[in-house]
């Protein structure tokens, strides 16, 4: 496939949704212009059974690079997964085994295939137990001389940690060197990840110029992140799934709050930088947010389900909680994150006893009145936020 060399394609690519271009964008600009074939990479952990929202951002972005005739690489780490990514963690990962990420990663190809195209002459899809898995001690040692103690600890995290007297374990040290052999043993020209994964490509910049005498640019995005800046995830419990039906992508989309809606237009869909200025204009001069995050939540659909799907997913939002599926004057109660959603209603005097919240959990009467999902976790926290549906008739807007 040729390249495309179009200056106005690669400065869209350069600039919409990305957060910081290492070494420095010109750099990237020079390669992407000299019409050389590059091989850029997205690595992924297996930690859940599904990709969600927050991947899909920086797929589109390599979906960029594939139409310009570029290689691609979808790596899972299938090894690193075992391992735990230290990422934003103040505590130690529960390790998963092998049958576990093997398990989690079976549909992770379908879903990333939504934005790329595989096959013949299409994206490749790598697992990095290729190597790491045949690594012995030796290697290992050869591998962690490449990198001081010094720069490890300047993670914010782990400062953090041993502020805090909580435990930093070796092999959380070694986690970026082994994201970073990755970028070694694929020999790539470029790594495309979140913003919070910036000091682990680095570590595999660094690695690039150490061990391979080439510099690697890494392009870090945007993260979809809440009203509390926490990025949205398995994690916080706030993620959008690519398995939740049309009407669940909806009702979450729509739950969130009137701050996402511009960056989230600019991230997660395929809106044109003129259209979402006048998104920002329109919000400006009052237009009601709600009327244009019905329009974001529509174009986030389309993507993954079609516009006639995302069309009958407005219809069923509006006929189910517009038009008298919630009550007028719906009261308001402001928490803070993390709370459990069954002290809150017992407090507030919506249900008697968290016996009587375990019994209606138990009998799915419990749920997001916007999505429609039904609430299964007695010990369910609040993490953003959402407007609750006990039985048929009683409802509580939980506001963050």
């Amino acid at each position: 496939m040729k390249i495309n060399t179009d200056p106005k394609k690669i400065e869209d690519f350069l600039t919409r949704g990305v957060e910081n271009i290492f070494p420095n964008k010109e750099f990237v600009k020079k390669q992407l212009l000299s019409g050389k074939k590059l091989k850029i990479y997205l690595g992924t952990d297996a930690t859940g059974t599904s990709l969600h929202l927050g991947h899909s951002v920086v797929l589109r972005k390599l979906a960029k690079l594939q139409e310009l005739g570029h290689e691609i690489i979808f790596l899972i780490g299938d090894f690193t997964s075992m391992i735990g990514d230290p990422t934003d963690k103040g505590a130690t990962r529960k390790q998963l085994t092998r049958k576990q990420v093997l398990n989690n990663c079976k549909i992770y190809k379908k879903q990333a295939s939504i934005f790329l195209k595989f096959g013949f002459g299409g994206a490749k899809l790598v697992f990095n137990s290729k190597w790491l898995s045949k690594m012995n001690f030796e290697q290992v040692l050869n591998l962690a001389s490449k990198t001081t103690v010094q720069q490890m600890l300047e993670r914010d995290m782990f400062q953090k940690r041993i502020k805090e007297n909580k435990p930093i374990y070796l092999h959380e040290f070694l986690y970026p060197l082994m994201q970073g052999y990755d970028s070694v043993k694929m020999d790539v020209d470029g790594e495309i990840g979140g913003n919070d994964q910036t000091f682990n490509m680095l570590a595999g910049r660094n690695l690039m110029k150490e061990m391979a005498g080439k510099e690697k640019f890494v392009i870090t995005m945007k993260l979809l992140e809440d009203n509390e800046g926490k990025k949205m995830g398995k994690t916080e419990g706030n993620a959008v799934s690519m398995t939740d039906n049309e009407y669940e992508m909806f009702g979450k989309v729509m739950s969130w709050t009137d701050g996402m809606i511009l960056p989230s237009f600019e991230i997660c869909t395929n809106v044109s930088v003129e259209d979402i200025e006048k998104y920002k204009q329109d919000l400006a001069s009052g237009v009601n947010p709600r009327d244009i995050k019905i329009i974001l939540a529509k174009e986030i659909i389309k993507v993954f389900y079609g516009q006639e799907k995302a069309n009958k997913a407005e219809k069923n939002f509006i006929e189910t909680f517009q038009k008298g599926g919630l009550p007028e004057n719906l009261e308001e109660i402001k928490v803070e994150s993390g709370k459990l959603l069954s002290d809150l209603l017992v407090e507030k005097g919506i249900v008697v006893s968290k016996t009587d919240f375990r019994r209606l959990v138990t009998e799915n009467a419990v749920s997001n009145a916007a999505s429609g999902e039904k609430i299964t976790d007695v010990n369910y926290k609040i993490s953003s936020n959402i407007t609750i549906k006990v039985g048929k008739k009683r409802f509580v807007k939980i506001i963050i």
